[in-house]
């Protein structure tokens, strides 16, 4: 399968990774150029390459950059996406390092604010794991205690899709529902950051308030302090 990763922080790379290990031609890129990617390319295998060839060239986008430059992507970044093309969204919204966004402090959640900016429809998965337990911890289906992660989205043909590969990538997948449901799954909740198996995410998902926690809204985040990461916080899933 052709897949464009778009962002090569801590998850976007190590999706790079896995997915390049499972045989899937890998389109990767940042807001630096390709030529920055060369090491990533090297180790890997995939093909470094634009934002809008990333867009273009895969049968699944998966957009990993922090939510504050989802507005800075080229307007016409899916112009020459297919309709078929599977859109996944694996960010969180840290007002500590993305600012005031409006819409989401009034409620909207995170990924349903994306699919606005995107003008495509979304899946929201990958948010709510350590980057370094994505890379390491997938195991073969049946395995018990297999890590599960929550899969949200309005289209129920694109959520199977990535369902499929998460079960590729070594973790069971459970649906939280349409993206207006994936508070459920966004940063202070019960499942966030945890490696739940899938009857362990199911009771997080079941117990998690849609009140935004302190720390979590740009009223009561920490200040921001300077960072070496290009891309999502190293403390944090997603």
């Amino acid at each position: 399968m052709k897949i464009g990763i778009i962002g090569a922080g801590n998850i976007g790379g190590n999706l790079t990774r896995r997915l390049s290990a499972l045989g899937h031609q890998v389109f990767v890129a940042n807001s630096r150029g390709p030529e920055t990617l060369a090491n990533l390319a090297r180790e890997t295998g995939a093909i470094a390459v634009t934002a809008r060839d990333a867009a273009s060239q895969g049968q699944i986008i998966i957009t990993s950059i922090p939510l504050k430059n989802i507005p800075k992507l080229p307007r016409d970044l899916f112009a020459d996406t297919p309709a078929s093309a599977v859109i996944v969204d694996t960010g969180n919204y840290y007002p500590q390092r993305d600012g005031l966004i409006s819409e989401i402090e009034a409620g909207t959640t995170e990924t349903r604010w994306v699919s606005q900016q995107l003008g495509r429809s979304v899946v929201k998965a990958f948010n709510n794991i350590y980057a370094q337990h994505l890379l390491e911890r997938g195991k073969p289906a049946g395995t018990p205690g297999r890590i599960a992660l929550p899969v949200a989205g309005d289209d129920k043909t694109a959520k199977q899709v990535v369902l499929d590969l998460l079960d590729e990538l070594g973790f069971d997948g459970v649906d939280t529902g349409t993206l207006d449901d994936s508070w459920r799954q966004q940063p202070g909740t019960p499942v966030y950051g945890t490696d739940f198996d899938a009857a362990g995410v199911r009771r997080a998902l079941a117990e998690a308030s849609s009140e935004r926690p302190e720390g979590f809204r740009a009223a009561t985040a920490p200040k921001p302090v300077a960072r070496t990461s290009s891309s999502e916080t190293r403390a944090s899933p997603g």
